[in-house]
């Protein structure tokens, strides 16, 4: 994968984070990487710290790309795949991180049969813990997804999904920080609460949920029986689980992720469409 070129259209926050990935880990030469954005300050700032090429224009970065990443919004993936489809090389594998676009579409978007593998990483790429997802285009090969599961686990772990699920994945682990995000914040506030200071409170919210995955991950074990670990009769866990059961802790981060879910499939309707029209 050394020598392949590689162009990442967009250089937010998930794209930055793949950016950096491919070149802490040194499976690709930042001279083979281009990054494009409309953000000069980013693209400047990029330049110097990765020592990769940078464009303004979304054209001129694909030029000469084997494979090009698209990390932009949804609600401008057309556009940006109705201009770059004169200027995409013929054989590229295009890796879409844009959630709510199949791959049929994207293929279409791009001028017919292409070939694309959908993923869906989040936000924790950005400390090269990120969970990502990758699903296999009609006109994908299995070596493109040996080389989108390299790319991606410079940033994390990868799993390989049905299509069908990609939308599943985006509420769970797509949107899941954010679920995580606002527990740690909770729990630090519930600290307060209690007496803990606030630095104090934070600290211990951040290391029992790291601790909390970790016991999930090595054990093997299912987390209802981690939780029996703790819950010891009369004790303080077990009251502290009934009251979360009156409060619906369980069916509220259920129907968040059901909501993401569902959202993440009404992105690219509107385009599908005008696709089918």
């Amino acid at each position: 994968m050394k020598d392949l070129r590689i162009a990442v259209i967009g250089a937010g926050n998930m794209g930055q984070a793949l950016l950096e990935g491919l070149v802490e880990s040194g499976q690709v030469r930042p001279s083979r990487i281009c990054a494009s954005d409309r953000r000069k300050d980013r693209l400047t700032d990029l330049k110097k710290r990765l020592r990769i090429c940078t464009e303004s224009r979304n054209t001129a970065a694909v030029k000469k790309a084997d494979i090009v990443v698209l990390a932009v919004k949804p609600q401008i993936l057309d556009k940006v795949l109705i201009e770059l489809k004169p200027a995409l090389p013929t054989d590229c594998l295009l890796i879409s991180i844009v959630a709510g676009f199949p791959t049929g579409l994207i293929e279409h978007l791009a001028g017919g049969k292409r070939r694309v593998v959908r993923a869906m990483p989040n936000i924790a790429a950005m400390v090269r813990m990120a969970a990502t997802a990758i699903c296999q285009g009609k006109q994908a090969r299995k070596a493109d997804m040996k080389l989108a599961r390299r790319i991606f686990e410079t940033c994390g772990t990868v799993t390989e999904v049905d299509e069908s699920l990609m939308d599943a994945v985006t509420g769970l682990s797509g949107t899941g920080p954010m679920y995580i995000f606002i527990i740690i914040e909770a729990l630090s506030d519930a600290g307060v609460r209690v007496g803990l200071g606030r630095e104090q409170a934070t600290q211990l919210a951040i290391q029992t949920i790291l601790g909390a995955g970790e016991m999930v991950r090595s054990t093997g074990r299912h987390p209802i029986y981690l939780k029996d670990m703790v819950t010891s009769p009369g004790g303080t866990a077990i009251n502290a689980l009934y009251s979360l059961e009156k409060t619906g802790l369980r069916a509220d981060l259920m129907d968040a992720v059901e909501t993401a879910t569902r959202r993440s499939a009404e992105l690219g309707k509107p385009y599908a469409e005008n696709k089918n029209s």
